[in-house]
């Protein structure tokens, strides 16, 4: 059951499609907590729907009364430094390993960063996080999850945005969530 109180969360590994889960959830109807401080740029042409202060979790808490009944997106890697005293309804984007890798050493690229670890090590880097993250996900009662994956909301939204419309007491608009989805996006596909 979702409180007005409750903080909605969109989390996942880096490159694994949040970004535009933030969209769709803020088509649907969930207010976003937003700080625009990143622009959109080519990785991200929606944009990154980031609020910078999530960053500094756990010292800066001072933000979370402003999230109460909104979305807001973060890196799985802090999801374990929330405050336990608060409910949260975490949606967990997933996305298939080869993909996340591909395009994230595009970003890092065109960023001009160098990059330093290979794609084995980022793989096993990458695995073994959400190995974790999932393990613990499990294990926590201060919070409700949903997983959605990026390239079936890309290939047959309507089954997510249902399982999510579900999530959410039906409460979302689920024909603009659907209308935000941009197919042109996927652009570092798998061969699966």
């Amino acid at each position: 059951m979702t409180e007005k109180n409750d903080i909605i969360i969109v989390s996942g590994l880096p490159r694994s499609g949040t970004s535009m889960m933030m969209k769709m959830l803020e088509a649907g109807g969930i207010p976003v907590l937003i700080d625009e401080i990143r622009q959109a740029d080519v990785d991200n042409p929606k944009g990154y729907y980031e609020f910078e202060r999530v960053k500094k979790l756990p010292e800066d808490t001072g933000w979370l009364p402003d999230a109460e009944g909104k979305v807001v997106k973060m890196v799985s890697m802090l999801l374990q430094e929330l405050p336990k005293d608060r409910r949260y309804k975490v949606v967990f984007m997933r996305r298939r390993m080869e993909e996340i890798l591909v395009s994230q050493k595009k970003m890092l690229e065109r960023t001009k960063k160098d990059v330093v670890v290979d794609d084995d090590e980022m793989a096993t880097l990458f695995d073994g996080l959400l190995t974790q993250t999932l393990a613990w996900l499990n294990e926590q009662d201060h919070l409700d999850v949903v997983f959605a994956w990026y390239h079936e909301i890309l290939e047959n939204p309507k089954p997510t945005v249902n399982r999510l419309n579900d999530f959410f007491e039906n409460k979302l608009d689920t024909k603009a969530m659907i209308n935000v989805i941009d197919e042109d996006l996927y652009r570092n596909k798998a061969n699966a």
